[in-house]
């Protein structure tokens, strides 16, 4: 247990530094951008390119959402934007303080709650009607108590929507053009894994497999509604047209 809380400071720590060198998923969105979404131009990533369809959404006015490891200012002021009382649970410091700087920026509310997600969330049951849940459990090494706490929160028909690696961008080479690594990807039963992490500066990560990141949710009590997959948006796996991600909508 002390180790993954270590994990997860580390994660938080290599978050941090990411957005102060100009990572994409850390820029907040402009005065724009959340202007058009109050007139109803708006769109949400749970991965890296293709747009969430706005199918999956309910009318979002009065919404309970909860961002979780959402942070980074792009999600939840379109959120706010469209109506919603919006909940951020997130790790890194810099990313809420993008959050943070929106939300007073365009005058809406927002709860923070800075805390790691791999831990029991603290919010008590039935607490919302939409967890949104981007690309980002590939910074824990076990999925399946998210899903459990994440069906805990949720009210009776509520919904998740999450973004998952599928484990593709773990094997290869930085040039991804090499199978190099055998799945799991799990540094801490390969520690190896961590000097090529270390090198690649890429926090700690794990891969997961289809069977925890979906049947996951389905043994936590979820019923699948839809899913699709995206691409990295750039690099030789995407020219290839590999995905690299799944996005799932799922109802309590």
């Amino acid at each position: 247990m002390r180790r993954e809380i270590e994990w997860a400071k580390i994660n938080a720590a290599s978050i941090d530094r990411w957005v102060e060198e100009g990572w994409q998923w850390g820029v907040p969105i402009d005065c724009e951008t959340y202007t058009r979404a109050l007139s109803g131009e708006w769109s949400l990533l749970l991965t890296p390119t293709k747009p969430v369809p706005k199918s999956w959404f309910p009318p979002l006015e009065g919404v309970r959402v909860l961002g979780l490891a959402s942070g980074g200012g792009q999600q939840m002021p379109i959120f706010a934007a469209r109506g919603a009382v919006c909940t951020l649970l997130e790790y890194s410091e810099r990313q809420i303080r993008s959050d943070v700087m929106v939300a007073e920026r365009e005058g809406y509310p927002l709860e923070v709650v800075h805390a790691d997600m791999s831990r029991p969330l603290p919010f008590g049951d039935e607490s919302f009607d939409l967890i949104f849940h981007p690309v980002s459990n590939c910074y824990i090494e076990e999925v399946i108590p998210v899903w459990r706490e994440c069906h805990r929160i949720l009210r009776s028909g509520g919904l998740l929507m999450a973004g998952l690696d599928n484990g593709v961008n773990f094997t290869v080479s930085t040039d991804e053009r090499t199978i190099i690594h055998p799945l799991p990807f799990n540094p801490v039963k390969d520690p190896a894994l961590l000097e090529v992490l270390e090198q690649e500066d890429s926090g700690i990560q794990f891969s997961h497999t289809l069977e925890e990141q979906v049947r996951g949710q389905l043994k936590a009590g979820f019923a699948l509604v839809d899913l699709y997959e995206d691409t990295n948006g750039s690099g030789f796996l995407h020219e290839m047209g590999i995905p690299t991600f799944w996005a799932t909508l799922a109802r309590k």
